[in-house]
């Protein structure tokens, strides 16, 4: 039972991840992206081909960031002008994309078969149930410091911007904003965050193949972030944990309702877990942690 708690807990941080990365862009600048999957198997099969071709676990992150940054820029030079339901269109099909081609190319990824024998940091050295504590405390730090970081973010004159350009980007450009700029640079960043909660994943599990991209995993951080408070990094992070935790919660479902076949427990999970979402959303509009505006300063 610990193991099984120190695995969730460590996917909760990975999705906490995904959950600033989400956040950042669409909290923050009103980006909405619905490709964030793919920036995190863009990370996951970044570090795990560099390490594999030798490279050392951190050099494979550093490759998984960069990947995630470049995929960034391509995603937001394409689509820099688009907004709204046509933003949400274009990086749906970007990950899509990289599924399909992580799924074709075998000569890259290995196709459906995916790579296995992704090199786990100290996991000869600690055995497996020191190994799974050590990576549970690695990503809970990780986690805890790109919130640091994006909470000051938040805070700084680039985050009031960022915000101002989500509210109402025309009055931002005539305010004097670089509106794309902003757009650019927020939109990058959450990318590379993604990709290093990709890489993170990749290194915890030494396994990654197609099926582990869904889009699936993009409605649950979207959850996470409704949940906990869209616009407050501290919202992302609890959501995050909490929304892996309630989905393993609902696991146990099959053993409460006795006479339904599994099927129809994965179907029930899949209902409470939409009854969840409208509850939360019913109740607490502005999630959990619900964005607190600034006040102003006062005059002197």
């Amino acid at each position: 039972m610990l193991a099984y708690l120190i695995f969730t807990l460590t996917i909760g941080g990975i999705y906490a991840l995904l959950a600033l990365a989400l956040n950042l862009v669409w909290g923050g600048a009103g980006l909405v992206n619905l490709g964030l999957a793919g920036f995190f198997a863009v990370g996951a099969y970044a570090s795990a081909l560099a390490t594999g071709a030798g490279a050392p676990i951190l050099i494979g992150w550093g490759a998984a960031i960069l990947a995630g940054l470049l995929a960034g820029f391509l995603v937001t030079f394409a689509t820099l002008r688009l907004r709204d339901d046509y933003l949400a269109i274009v990086t749906l099909g970007f990950a899509e994309i990289v599924r399909l081609v992580a799924l074709n190319e075998r000569w890259l990824t290995k196709g459906a078969d995916g790579v296995s024998g992704v090199r786990a940091p100290f996991k000869a050295e600690l055995g497996v149930a020191g190994f799974n504590f050590f990576y549970l405390t690695l990503v809970a730090a990780i986690a805890c410091l790109v919130w640091l970081a994006l909470r000051r973010l938040d805070l700084s004159p680039w985050g009031r911007a960022a915000k101002a350009v989500r509210e109402d980007q025309e009055l931002a450009r005539f305010a004097g904003k670089r509106v794309l700029r902003i757009k650019f640079e927020a939109f990058a960043v959450s990318a590379a965050i993604a990709a290093l909660a990709g890489a993170l994943y990749a290194h915890f599990t030494s396994y990654v193949s197609p099926d582990h991209f869904q889009p699936l995993i993009t409605i649950y951080v979207f959850l996470a972030v409704t949940a906990g408070g869209v616009g407050r990094p501290l919202g992302a992070l609890v959501g995050g944990y909490g929304v892996v935790l309630f989905l393993e919660a609902t696991r146990f479902l099959a053993g409460m309702t006795p006479g339904l076949a599994p099927v129809q427990v994965a179907a029930l999970r899949e209902i409470v877990i939409g009854a969840s979402l409208l509850a939360v959303l019913h109740l607490r509009p502005q999630g959990v942690f619900a964005e607190r505006p600034p006040k102003a300063p006062r005059l002197p």
